[in-house]
């Protein structure tokens, strides 16, 4: 038996989008907090849901992710409308979160004209990059888009491209974290986000 059939967290993700005319995109940028916030705030993403994927551990815990045992990435799960917000556009605010060439660690600052204020850098596969596609339109932009971002870094991107694997919803307490802690997730807003509430 395969190790994708003996575990269910490496099957495709097939949950259905949250509404008609929505799509589904996944993005793995670091702590997945100030991601979820900046997609939020994006027009045309109608939800955002916090998690683990890319992982082989079924039922994964943020304990067991952050002991780095389950291989999962801590990711955002976004329905979105591709009329009022294109996959492309998904895909620059992405670029923009990451230093793309950074393996296993979130060190960007400076999110769509938003900077993020945190108390140290994280590190550990679970705070890996990664672009996780649903369809056959979805990878072929994701790889274009990444090979216009190569263009302007010198070393090599190490952001993975992958298809989309079974989404674990992260416990409530992760869940529109920083919006929680009185930050606006109001769209368009641009105002600096701070890590933790």
């Amino acid at each position: 038996m395969s190790s994708s059939a003996a575990s269910p967290a490496l099957e495709p993700d097939t949950d259905a989008p949250a509404g008609e005319g929505l799509e589904v995109a996944q993005f793995a940028a670091g702590c997945f907090w100030s991601v979820e916030l900046t997609y939020q705030r994006l027009p045309g993403v109608a939800r955002t849901e916090v998690g683990y994927s890319q992982g082989h551990h079924p039922e994964p815990t943020y304990e067991l992710v952050c002991a780095h045992g389950t291989g999962h990435a801590e990711v955002v799960r976004l329905h979105y409308d591709p009329k009022a917000c294109p996959y492309a556009t998904l895909l620059d605010v992405f670029w923009a979160k990451i230093d793309p060439t950074a393996l296993n660690r979130q060190v960007r600052a400076c999110v769509h004209q938003a900077p993020v204020y945190c108390s140290g850098e994280g590190v550990g596969t679970q705070y890996r990059t990664g672009i996780y596609y649903y369809t056959a339109e979805q990878e072929r932009l994701a790889r274009e888009s990444l090979a216009e971002e190569q263009k302007k870094w010198e070393d090599k991107i190490v952001t993975e491209i992958l298809p989309a694997k079974r989404f674990y919803p992260a416990e409530e307490y992760h869940q529109r974290h920083l919006e929680k802690g009185g930050q606006s997730a109001e769209k368009g807003c641009n105002d600096p986000m701070r890590c933790y509430g």
